[in-house]
Formats: C-alpha cells, structure tokens, sequence
C-alpha cells in the first residue's frame, strides 16, 4: 500500500475527510469519479477537486496517474508475496486453494449472455484473430490448437509494434479478434480497438478486471479471475474459461466436429508408424 506523505494538521475538516477516505480506499477511489467521492463523504465536488491540489497533484487525474505507477508490483515482489504465504504450509495444498479461489471467483462473475455471445461472434465469423502478449501467449496457443479441431479459420496476431499493421491490413468487418488482456492496455491492443472501429470487427476481450479500459472498449468482455496486482498470477481461471468456450464452440456444430474428430483418429492409425505420438 502506498504511504502518503501528507501534513493532515493544516487541512480543513473537508481535506481531512478526503486524505482519511483516500488512505482506506485508495483502490476504490482509483475506480470513482469525484461526483462519487463527493457523494460518499457528504461534500461538495469542489471541495474535492481543490484537494488534490492542496497535496501537490495538478487534479484527479495526475493523483490516479500517480497511484497506479506506485501501485504497480514488480515480477519480485510477486514472487516473494507467494513465498511468504506458503512458508509455513505445503505448497500444494496452498495451490489448490488460491486456484479454488479463482474459480469461484470467476463464475461468481459469469456471465452467461456474455459468454453465449462470444460463442455466437466467434462461430459466425469469417476468421478469427487471437492475441495476447507475455504469458498469455500459452493460452494463445492452447486456444489455437483447440479451436483449429473445430475447422475454424484461425489467425495468430504474434507480431509487436509497427509490423502488427501487417497483420491488421488483412482484417475484415466479418472478423472476430480474441484478445487476453491482463493489466493496462497495451498499445498495439489499442491499435487493434481503434482499428475495429474503423473497420468493423469485432473484439472479445478475456480479462483479470471487471472495471477496466477494457471493458469500455471490447464488444465482449469475459471475467477470468488471476488474483489482486500485487499477487502471483495464476491462469488457472482463465485456462477454465477458454476451456469452456472450446467445448461451446465445439458443440456448435457438433456432428460435423465429431466427424473431423474421428478422421483424425484414423490419420493417426495410418501414420503411426511414421509420426508417433
């Protein structure tokens, strides 16, 4: 958390209330607007909006843009976060529980119009993109191979920066772009929703955030618990929900699946030999 160094004796009751109510719910307030702020504690937005000035930002949007940097935790600290919790019970069992944990809290938050959505965009459209950065890129991969079984015409974003605009030039309005994102949107997921706009794709977002730019700016977003910022991150639930989707997505069409599944059955009998499993 952080520690604000602020001289609470040469505020007013109102700067008080504010420097009180900020310290403990700092990452409530990160999600407010300052009408909400003033709703909470009974003053006036004004009164709000001089405050940040009073304790040396230019206004609420320079303090959020300071917090969040403050707030960001470093792979290390993660580490020795899960280190911690563990010393004194075994690692296994502690495990299963924060997994547990997850995937209570993801369907805690399903949403099941969402979700039928998704299977709804994705089946019907001409292709489908998948992107995802960093450790997501497991799950891109999983995706991918699962779907591929379903005779979906799939597509790889692996590209960064400027050569993603290779990518993007095949892109049509028939289109559907699946994207993993955890964390701030990154800009080449801020090319790839300024692009949709544009064109007319459609984007479905699975996310670790239930308030997020994210949620502002995909067509579909799907919750996937993976723990607080500053905790290990787990993709035990997000592994669940594309799972989930894969299976949906299979019974779409489920005859025609079962068929490409047997055949592929027979491929591997007849090539055993030559490409063992």
């Amino acid at each position: 958390m952080i520690e604000f160094k602020w001289n609470t004796e040469n505020m007013s009751p109102n700067q008080y209330k504010m420097a009180d109510y900020i310290k403990k719910n700092l990452r409530a307030v990160l999600l407010s607007t300052e009408q909400e702020i003033a709703n909470a504690l009974n003053i006036s937005i004004a009164s709000v909006s001089r405050f940040w000035r009073s304790v040396g930002f230019k206004n609420f949007k320079d303090f959020k843009a300071y917090a969040r940097t403050q707030l960001e935790p470093s792979p290390a600290g993660k580490m020795e976060n899960i280190i911690n919790q563990v010393e004194e019970q075994e690692l296994q069992y502690h495990s299963l529980k924060v997994s547990i944990n997850h995937l209570q809290k993801t369907m805690e938050h399903f949403s099941k119009e969402a979700f039928q959505q998704a299977v709804h965009v994705i089946t019907g459209s001409k292709k489908t993109y998948i992107y995802g950065q960093g450790p997501s890129t497991g799950l891109c991969e999983l995706f991918y191979f699962r779907l591929a079984r379903a005779g979906l015409e799939l597509r790889r974003l692996v590209k960064g920066g400027s050569e993603l605009l290779e990518d993007l030039l095949h892109l049509t309005k028939d289109d559907v772009v699946v994207i993993f994102g955890f964390g701030r949107i990154l800009p080449e997921e801020k090319v790839i929703f300024d692009y949709s706009e544009e064109i007319g794709y459609k984007t479905i977002v699975i996310t670790d955030q239930l308030v997020s730019d994210f949620s502002d700016r995909a067509d579909i977003c799907l919750f996937a618990s993976r723990g607080e910022m500053w905790e290990f991150h787990s993709m035990v639930a997000p592994t669940f929900m594309i799972e989930n989707l894969i299976i949906a997505i299979g019974m779409h069409n489920k005859d025609e699946n079962l068929e490409r599944l047997e055949k592929l059955s027979d491929l591997r009998k007849k090539y055993n030999h030559d490409l063992p499993r």
